[in-house]
């Protein structure tokens, strides 16, 4: 891990809203200690998105395995007055015993179904939740922006640029292993590459132009510096600086690496790279590739390719790690079993599904047809596969640390199983098809019924639900 980024050990434990720990304190003094489920699962997708992709759980399943209080961290909360000794006693003993099952990064998941479900002691599982729900909310968005670019690209590759725009250092880093997942070819931001093995990639600032006496200058001493980089020529004038670097090629000595690229980062990204092309082929350099950036999302890349820009890869930024357009996922953490008793929210707009579950993904001809959400224990419909596999069992890792390759490998072969208008950056007409397994509604039915038994004794209506 980067120094930058020692991992979250001995700071998950405070990566928590204040009512988690107070109702933690609560049950405590209650002293409750049986065996509570919580599922982790986005309400709706987001507008214009057809699927998501899932992505965090490395980090989650760090996070939780690694999870300790440290001294410096009990006496903060002794001194917020809140705590009794006997709860912040039991913090410092405190490691995380439950067991977790998750959807892989890089399979496609929908609204409604669970991504990762946690079965631990109440306290334990109610302490995790902020955590929870940032890893893997955040990385889930990116990764699927990331993916909707790759669509649009259609096999060009795209790199990272975001860095300098995200939302803070943590999220950049962890931007830049979500969008490798979702089809990155690499990043920009160097610590990410050395933390979780990313391609880096880079080219040159306008400044390093400006800082030359003329543009001829500054490309002969990056390529002396850097033999085969790529140039950024739009520091002038775009089709001008293409004309400088056909001048720097034919006076390079023989053997001498040529650039591999020149970059163009604003303008009419079309019409330009057109005239760049043209220039170099005419020069000599048809081997010279065109990389574009300059706020880019899925949508101007999808325009570009389908124009017919001499664009060979694209630089994305800003859009992809903040995931513009929709900055959140909807992600929730809600309990669905306590001791065995099927436990639900009744909310308007916000009714919960029971008990522990299982996600099955139909798969006929290889293409995707529906996902069957299911008890845990009901068999497997036919033609199916299970999308929740265990990674930690009673605190103990049993996922093997993350392999992004693969997890890329994943989401490039989940993403082509969907039908065809699920793969369009438009929604599609007909949402994915996610069911309800009869079992399942008939749990369901069984704990509601128990619920407005409960909520009339205390003499009101069905339950309010709570944040």
């Amino acid at each position: 891990m980067s120094p930058l980024h020692p991992g979250p050990q001995g700071a998950v434990g405070l990566f928590a809203d204040l009512y988690e720990l107070t109702m933690a304190a609560a049950f405590h003094a209650e002293g409750v200690r049986g065996q509570a489920t919580f599922d982790l699962f986005v309400r709706s997708l987001p507008e214009g998105r057809n699927f998501l992709v899932a992505c965090g759980v490395e980090q989650a399943v760090t996070g939780l395995t690694e999870w300790i209080y440290t001294p410096v961290e009990l006496g903060y909360l002794e001194s917020l007055g809140l705590f009794e000794s006997a709860f912040l006693d039991e913090l410092a003993r405190l490691r995380f015993t439950g067991t977790v099952r998750a959807v892989p990064e890089g399979d496609v998941v929908f609204a409604g179904e669970p991504i990762l479900t946690v079965t631990a002691p109440m306290v334990e599982a109610q302490l995790v939740e902020t955590y929870l729900l940032n890893v893997i909310g955040f990385q889930t968005m990116v990764a699927s922006k990331a993916a909707r670019v790759a669509l649009a690209a259609q096999g060009r590759p795209f790199v990272d640029f975001s860095a300098r725009r995200d939302h803070g250092a943590d999220a950049a880093f962890y931007a830049a292993r979500a969008a490798y997942v979702g089809g990155a070819s690499g990043t920009s931001l160097v610590s990410a590459g050395c933390a979780f093995g990313l391609p880096v990639v880079g080219t040159m600032a306008h400044s390093y132009v400006m800082a030359h006496d003329d543009e001829r200058s500054a490309f002969q001493a990056f390529l002396q510096a850097f033999p085969g980089a790529v140039l950024l020529i739009d520091t002038y004038d775009t089709v001008e600086g293409a004309r400088r670097v056909v001048e720097v090629v034919r006076e390079l000595p023989p053997g001498t690496p040529r650039p591999s690229g020149v970059r163009l980062d604003s303008g009419d990204l079309s019409v330009l790279s057109r005239q760049v092309r043209a220039v170099l082929d005419e020069g000599g350099c048809p081997d010279v590739q065109i990389l574009a950036s300059g706020d880019l999302d899925e949508h101007r890349v999808d325009e570009l390719v389908r124009e017919g820009a001499p664009i060979d890869s694209f630089g994305v930024g800003t859009r992809m790690g903040t995931s513009a357009d929709h900055p959140y996922l909807g992600v929730v953490y809600k309990l669905v079993e306590e001791n065995g008793e099927p436990k639900v929210k009744l909310a308007p707009g916000k009714r919960t599904l029971p008990g522990r579950k299982q996600v099955h993904r139909v798969e006929e001809g290889g293409e995707a047809r529906r996902d069957v959400v299911c008890r845990v224990d009901e068999p497997a419909p036919p033609h199916s596969r299970p999308l929740l596999a265990p990674v930690i069992d009673h605190g103990r890792r049993v996922l093997p640390p993350a392999d992004l390759n693969a997890a890329r490998a994943r989401r490039e072969a989940a993403v082509a199983s969907l039908p065809a208008e699920l793969r369009d950056l438009t929604p599609a007409e007909q949402p994915y098809p996610v069911e309800v397994s009869p079992a399942l509604e008939a749990l369901a039915a069984l704990a509601e019924g128990r619920a407005d038994t409960r909520s009339q004794a205390l003499g009101g209506g069905a339950p309010a639900g709570s944040f």
